[in-house]
């Protein structure tokens, strides 16, 4: 990619982080009317997010090994899946009523600890994911890895947080 290229790659990704979370806030507000509850989705995103997770340790596997086809797979999977999550769970907000935390003491202030910083890293990540592949993409190959060892603790701690949140909050989840 050319040099020119690769700098309107870098500023789409930096809009692209910066109108993800934005657009997402505004979608929460929105109610889409005359459609059924997706309350089917909680437990198949949350899914989602561990399967995530096992995709990034088994691409960290991948590359430890020097299986740059196999870590270039399960990483474009994992951004699939990212993506996926992404959707369901704006879907799910737009036609279900947000469920309120019911636990009490100690156990509440951990779930609220929990959710703030899975949602805080999960707007984060998003220009974290994007430049590391680029870098991929590039064949930036030493500034991809330095990277990668920040993008990939953040990501992977999201992606466990997101199952550990729906755990947490699914016995308060109208049924």
């Amino acid at each position: 990619m050319p040099k020119i290229e690769a700098k309107k790659a870098r500023l789409g990704i930096n809009i692209i982080s910066a109108l993800i979370p934005i657009v997402v806030a505004i979608l929460f507000g929105v109610r889409l009317p005359n459609v059924e509850s997706l309350s089917f989705l909680p437990p198949i995103y949350a899914t989602i997010n561990g399967l995530t997770a096992l995709l990034l340790i088994s691409a960290l596997w991948a590359i430890k090994r020097g299986n740059r086809k196999l870590h270039n797979q399960l990483m474009n999977v994992a951004i699939l899946f990212s993506v996926a999550f992404l959707v369901m769970y704006v879907a799910y907000h737009m036609t279900s009523d947000s469920t309120s935390y019911g636990g009490e003491g100690f156990i509440r202030y951990l779930y609220f600890f929990i959710l703030i910083t899975h949602i805080a890293l999960s707007i984060v990540v998003i220009p974290f994911v994007l430049h590391t592949y680029l870098r991929a993409y590039l064949g930036e190959y030493v500034q991809h890895k330095k990277l990668a060892r920040y993008t990939f603790p953040i990501w992977l701690y999201v992606a466990i947080t997101g199952v550990i949140v729906y755990l947490m909050i699914s016995p308060y989840y109208a049924h």
